[in-house]
């Protein structure tokens, strides 16, 4: 039964959480939709930051303490080499960067750019999922809730930017969250199944966490000539998360 109700609370906090993106998007719906670049590359050095700071103090501490250096490593090395290879083999389009993967011209950029997505997002949504068996829940959601926001933003004015319409883009932004809802039922069913797993999920999603960050978030802020601002916002937003994790205990 108390099983059955951290998962419950996984999948309920990965879903607040998820649908936190379109809290970025209103906003830019009811007052002005255009963004320029340094507004853009901060928001996301904001959510680089927020999402660091979560992989640390609410995901690779409890896993440490859970199963110890030689489980959390494997784990953690796991997660990074899981996303390594997403981001290679499969096809996915970055609006800054470019394409990504094996080139398939059958495929639209719009699914292109969603499969990004969907390589960023999932570790973020199995990270809410699977701390809904430890103490930190409420803290990861918060911060993975937070750093949607801007992240949302982000995701809408960069679609505009891009040529899709309003609508276009509101749903697109609105898929990636709800690709963090399949994370988490999918982190939680794990746990589910087996709780020996949790010490390796935690490191699991930590370390997927980190290598997006390093490999996708940071790069993206820093083609514009933006870096100096975006990293000023990663250390604000990594700040405003350890405050967070103290605060909530």
């Amino acid at each position: 039964m108390v099983y059955i109700s951290a998962f419950l609370k996984g999948v309920t906090f990965s879903t607040t959480a998820g649908l936190a993106t379109m809290l970025g998007v209103l906003p830019l719906l009811l007052f002005h939709k255009h963004l320029g670049e340094k507004v853009i590359d901060s928001l996301l050095g904001m959510a680089a930051g927020i999402m660091l700071a979560a992989s640390a103090f609410s995901l690779v501490g409890p896993s440490l303490e859970a199963g110890g250096p030689l489980r959390f490593s494997i784990g953690f090395l796991l997660g990074a080499a899981i996303v390594d290879l997403m981001d290679k083999f499969s096809p996915h389009e970055h609006f800054l960067k470019g394409h990504e993967g094996p080139d398939l011209k059958r495929v639209s950029k719009i699914w292109l750019f969603v499969m990004a997505i969907t390589i960023h997002n999932f570790p973020e949504g199995m990270a809410v999922g699977i701390s809904g068996f430890t103490p930190q829940a409420l803290s990861v959601a918060i911060a993975i809730g937070t750093q949607n926001i801007p992240e949302g933003s982000a995701t809408f004015v960069a679609l505009l930017n891009a040529g899709y319409s309003v609508k276009t883009a509101s749903l697109v932004t609105l898929l990636t969250g709800l690709v963090e809802v399949l994370g988490g039922l999918f982190g939680a069913s794990l746990i589910l199944v087996s709780q020996k797993l949790l010490p390796y999920m935690l490191a699991f999603a930590a370390g997927a966490m980190v290598f997006v960050v390093s490999d996708e978030v940071i790069p993206e802020t820093h083609l514009k000539g933006n870096e100096r601002l975006s990293t000023y916002f990663l250390v604000f937003g990594f700040l405003i998360m350890s405050i967070l994790d103290v605060v909530l205990g």
